[in-house]
């Protein structure tokens, strides 16, 4: 056998061997099917559950590997669909939002052999990956641009749920306002103290139009579904809207100034990808401005509303966060870790 026909036959060998370990790793991932569980306020809420489906479904294009999913009608479901799926051996189980919390800690100590993502929680258990993040340092740029933006003065700020994790949106807004401007009024509601604040968008739009009519002219809104209520009243009123976890622009462009996006789809896809590729671990993952895992959003429905000006103050700012020449302020109790 010449040198040349060798050459031409280890090659050829070498080729077959990746073909072959090409094949294995798509069936691996096509037997692979992970589970989605949405917080309160459907699957398409244009928010945060919305941002969870699309990183799955991401996830689903890019390996073929399908998902299920599960939209509870109330938080008496958590725990019950935990049990359901993980009964069933379910590769991984991701639980979207800290309501999940007591849920995902019962059933994954039920279930020790089932691997379980939680968003938005701390879960400190050896089959259970929790992923934050550092939504004060996203929240921090928005308030930027709201002091920026505003020719009033006085802006506003609606919570959903009155808990740690939307104090640290509200935290981050706040000092992202007083790093520009140290002369604004703010105006905070909270639409309730239930996990039924998240899906009350006409009590939220209420809050809105009561902080307009009190000279807010700019309205940050972290309440998931409850805040399309606030981005309405801006329309409504001439004003302006900041929207949040998914990019919002769309939703009625020229009146959301820009949207503070929570990159739970990464989160979500991430999760599923290493648990395709046999790569997930448990433990705790916090993601903020240098993971990707925050930012505001710019597009061709808010691109007039935001300067090049502007665009250069907040990329210096977020250089300065990444780099802990500035360190935005968390709020006790936050679910975060840090």
């Amino acid at each position: 056998m010449t040198n040349s026909v060798k050459a031409f036959c280890l090659k050829a060998l070498a080729f077959g061997v990746m073909a072959a370990w090409a094949t294995v790793g798509a069936v691996q991932a096509a037997e692979v099917q992970p589970v989605l569980l949405y917080d309160i306020g459907g699957k398409f809420d244009k928010s945060f559950n919305e941002a969870a489906y699309v990183g799955a479904a991401r996830f689903k294009e890019e390996t073929g590997a399908d998902f299920r999913d599960f939209e509870p009608s109330s938080e008496t479901q958590y725990e019950q669909a935990l049990k359901r799926f993980a009964r069933r051996k379910a590769d991984l189980i991701v639980a979207v939002g800290v309501g999940y919390s007591v849920a995902v800690r019962n059933v994954a100590s039920q279930y020790p052999d089932v691997k379980f993502t939680v968003i938005d929680a701390i879960i400190d258990l050896p089959n259970v990956q929790s992923i934050t993040f550092k939504e004060n340092e996203g929240s921090f740029l928005v308030g930027m641009i709201a002091a920026m933006k505003s020719e009033s003065g006085t802006v506003g700020f609606i919570g959903g749920m009155d808990i740690p994790l939307i104090r640290r949106f509200e935290q981050g807004y706040r000092e992202g306002i007083a790093y520009v401007r140290d002369d604004m009024t703010i105006i905070e509601n909270y639409v309730g103290t239930t996990p039924s604040a998240w899906n009350d968008p006409i009590k939220a739009s209420e809050m809105a139009r009561s902080q307009y009519a009190r000279g807010a002219d700019i309205i940050f809104s972290a309440a998931g579904p409850s805040g399309l209520g606030v981005i309405q009243a801006a329309k409504d009123s001439g004003k302006l809207a900041i929207g949040v976890d998914s990019n919002q622009n769309h939703v009625a462009p020229g009146s959301v100034l820009t949207s503070m996006l929570k990159r739970v789809d990464l989160a979500v896809y991430t999760a599923m990808k290493e648990v395709s590729e046999g790569a997930w671990q448990p433990g705790h993952r916090v993601m903020g401005l240098e993971a990707g895992g925050v930012d505001y959003a710019v597009d061709e429905h808010n691109q007039s509303l935001i300067t090049e000006e502007m665009k250069t103050a907040l990329e210096a700012a977020r250089a300065a966060i990444i780099s802990g020449e500035i360190s935005v302020g968390d709020v006790a109790g936050s679910n975060s870790g840090h």
